[in-house]
C-alpha cells in the first residue's frame, strides 16, 4: 500500500505546489519534491527553465497557473512553451534558432537590375530578367536601394473631351 508523504520542505524554499518547491542556491534553481531533489539549472538558463516547467505542466505534476503565481510568467509564455513542448517535445527548446536566407539583392544583381530600369523597363520586365521577385525589387525601390524611372503620364482626358473626340 502506497505511503502519503507529508509535504515537508526545507527552510528557504519557495512552495509551487504542496509536493513541488524549489530553492535558489548559489546561482541554481533546485527542484524539490517533498525532501528529493528532481532537477537542477542555473538561474539564468531560461531554456531549461521553460524545458523542464514545460514537462512539469505536460505532466500533470503542476499547472500552467502554478507556474504562473510562482514564477511571476505571463500566461501567454507558459501557453506558447506549452505548444513548443506539444510539437518539439524537449529538444525544441534546444535547437538552433532559424535563421533568413542569404540576401538575394547582392551587389551584382543589384548594379545590373539598376541598369535595366535606367533603360527604362519595367520592373515585371526586369524581375524576369534578373531572376528575382518582383516585390523583392519593389520593396529594394521603396526602401532607396533602387531607383525606378518614373515614365511620363499621358495626361488624362475627361468624360465630355472623349465625347468630343468621337
Amino acid at each position: 500500500m502506497p505511503q502519503l508523504q507529508l509535504p515537508m520542505f526545507p527552510p528557504g524554499l519557495t512552495s509551487i505546489t504542496e509536493d513541488l518547491g524549489i530553492q535558489r542556491e548559489d546561482g541554481k534553481v533546485v527542484y524539490v519534491h517533498g525532501l528529493l531533489p528532481v532537477f537542477q539549472h542555473d538561474e539564468k538558463d531560461l531554456k531549461s527553465f521553460r524545458m523542464f516547467t514545460s514537462q512539469l505542466i505536460a505532466n500533470g505534476t503542476v499547472k500552467q497557473r502554478d507556474i504562473v503565481r510562482c514564477f511571476g510568467v505571463p500566461l501567454a509564455t507558459v501557453k506558447r512553451y506549452m505548444k513548443l513542448h506539444r510539437e518539439h517535445g524537449a529538444a525544441g527548446f534546444f535547437r538552433k534558432p532559424r535563421t533568413r536566407s542569404a540576401n538575394v539583392l547582392t551587389a551584382e544583381v543589384k548594379q545590373r537590375a539598376q541598369a535595366l530600369l535606367d533603360e527604362g523597363k519595367s520592373v515585371p520586365e526586369v524581375s524576369g530578367e534578373i531572376g528575382v521577385a518582383g516585390t523583392t525589387l519593389h520593396k529594394a525601390i521603396g526602401a532607396g536601394r533602387l531607383h525606378a524611372v518614373k515614365k511620363k503620364a499621358e495626361p488624362r482626358r475627361g468624360y465630355r473631351q472623349q465625347q468630343k473626340r468621337a
